[in-house]
């Protein structure tokens, strides 16, 4: 690993400080990271369900952060294709948790899938894959 937990937690929080409340790093895997997104009103949607963009969202950063804590902090490695599945309603009141797996880091593609579940829930709620451009280092 090039980053630890704590360093990708600061480096989302200096660089996208307008999700920094949301998101924890709960740890690092061998393949990928497992993500928590702090859900709170304003990512339910009515039903009282976590509306599809938060999941989406938690998705999107853990694979973001599986490959920097691999590459290091490169900010302008973006997303370039995703698939989510929702496949059922998430527990009402309880946090999201991520886990994603880096399928492929190359040098210049990489492509990560994510199973989302409730906390203390087995069933996952969705599945993502992800796949980013890495920019060239200068």
């Amino acid at each position: 690993m090039v980053m630890t937990a704590a360093e990708l937690a600061a480096f989302l929080a200096r660089e996208f400080p307008q999700v920094r409340d949301d998101f924890a790093v709960e740890h690092l895997t061998g393949d990928g990271i497992v993500m928590r997104l702090k859900v709170a009103e304003r990512h339910l949607r009515p039903g009282g369900t976590v509306s599809g963009p938060s999941i989406f969202a938690l998705a999107d950063v853990a694979v973001y952060l599986a490959i920097l804590a691999r590459i290091g902090p490169v900010a302008l490695a973006v997303t370039t294709s995703s698939g989510v599945d929702f496949l059922r309603k998430p527990e009402a009141g309880a946090d999201l948790i991520g886990t994603a797996r880096l399928l492929k880091l190359g040098r210049v593609l990489a492509v990560g899938d994510v199973l989302i579940r409730s906390e203390g829930q087995e069933a996952p709620v969705a599945r993502a894959n992800m796949t980013y451009s890495i920019p060239p280092r200068r």
